[in-house]
């Protein structure tokens, strides 16, 4: 198995970038786990601290760069439709069930 994962971005249909495999698929079960699975569902911010007792030390240390991977895992999320924004501003997102 690669360490890397082609993930897509909703915002740039086509185009796929390669992320390490183990903080995508730590990120990935953290924001899942935290995302309601009905609309209106919740903020990034408040998605963002939903997830933080989700992540391990061992792949987040001192949570580094959490924020970066919630963001690009989201993208790649929304592109797959696993999750979903609401239609209301802010963005809120949930898991598509």
């Amino acid at each position: 198995m690669s360490d890397k994962i082609e993930v897509e971005n909703i915002n740039t249909p086509g185009r796929t970038e390669r992320l390490d495999r183990t903080k995508y698929m730590a990120m990935r079960a953290a924001l899942l786990a935290a995302l309601p699975d009905m609309a209106p569902g919740m903020t990034v911010a408040q998605a963002q601290e939903a997830l933080l007792p989700h992540l391990s030390e061992t792949d987040f240390p001192e949570r580094q760069k959490a924020g970066w991977w919630m963001k690009a895992v989201q993208l790649d999320l929304e592109a797959k439709g696993i999750i979903k924004r609401a239609p209301k501003r802010p963005v809120q997102l949930y898991r598509v069930t």
